[in-house]
């Protein structure tokens, strides 16, 4: 496993980087344009020309890149062209705000999908229609339509809940919490349907196989049988809708954050993206790759763990 493990982060290195130097050959193309935005409509040839130098972007696109790379490896990811903040503090900030949505999203998307598969799975009947119901909801319903209208309900008419705005969890817990409940429901809506669709197929598939069987008939309780078990077994198809489901919700907290005005790593990333911002783009593409990769990573530990023959040493 260990092998496996560094094997995975070694591809993960080169997925990066090439990633990375993608990105940033895509970006050479519009340096005059990035440099025109920071001098302002006013700016001259000579003036262009002199902003280049002292950006070192005149320089040839590989050895950019090499000293980009180069400040990586020691920690260093620039500083912002029209901010002048250094890059990681920025988006590491900016990223824990996501992360503190998301995350929580993925929390009440796996408790609310493991409560609904398992039910319908081992219920059947009513319990089972129910959740199907709840999972076409879910489906149907843009997840963004659903915070509106709790926005509405829950902000405007009965201000129990702020509509727009972001609070440090390390400065008020209550408050952090009042502010991230609607977009983390949004973020969790799709997410919940789809998950608990896994599990309940999974489940159901599990449930009829002939080691239930025989763990029923040596006396095995039911409730057993289905957490320790067919659950068990059922996890890993789920774990990998869950990374999909975490990679997603990244992409979809753009949009969350520009509709409650939350200070995220999305929005962040399309405002540098905008302006041309090289380091800051640059920075936002390293993390996003790095986050994907340990996600991904995880999930294949965790495959290994809940399953002793997907192990690989």
């Amino acid at each position: 496993m260990i092998l496996y493990v560094l094997r995975r982060l070694s591809a993960g290195l080169v997925l990066a980087v090439l990633v990375t130097l993608i990105t940033f050959l895509l970006l050479s193309t519009s340096f005059d344009d990035v440099v025109r935005a920071i001098l302002g409509s006013a700016a001259t040839d000579d003036s262009v020309h002199a902003m280049k130098s002292d950006l070192g972007l005149d320089r040839p696109v590989l050895v950019q890149y090499a000293d980009w790379l180069a400040g990586v490896a020691h920690g260093d990811l620039g500083v912002s062209y029209f901010t002048s903040e250094p890059v990681r503090p920025a988006v590491t900030s900016h990223l824990g705000v996501t992360l503190s949505v998301v995350v929580s999203a993925l929390m009440i998307t796996v408790a609310v999908s493991v409560t609904l598969g398992v039910l319908a799975a081992s219920r059947g009947g009513a319990v089972d229609r129910v959740a199907q119901a709840l999972a076409l909801v879910g489906y149907i319903l843009p997840g963004l339509l659903i915070a509106i209208v709790l926005v509405v309900v829950l902000a405007v008419r009965l201000e129990w809940l702020p509509a727009t705005g972001y609070t440090p969890l390390s400065e008020d817990p209550v408050h952090w919490l009042k502010t991230i409940t609607i977009p983390v429901i949004a973020l969790s809506m799709a997410g919940i349907a789809n998950l608990a669709s896994q599990i309940r197929g999974t489940m159901i598939g599990e449930l009829r196989k002939d080691y239930v069987r025989t763990l029923r008939t040596r006396g095995i309780p039911t409730r057993s049988i289905v957490l320790r078990h067919a659950l068990r077994n059922a996890a890993g198809p789920a774990l990998t809708v869950l990374s999909l489901e975490f990679i997603a919700m990244l992409g979809g907290a753009l949009i969350i954050e520009k509709v409650f005005a939350l200070p995220g790593f999305g929005s962040y990333a399309f405002n540098a993206a905008l302006q041309g911002d090289v380091p800051v783009v640059m920075g936002i593409t390293l993390f996003s790759v790095a986050l994907v990769v340990c996600v991904n990573l995880g999930v294949d530990i965790a495959n290994g763990w809940l399953n002793p023959k997907a192990r690989v040493r």
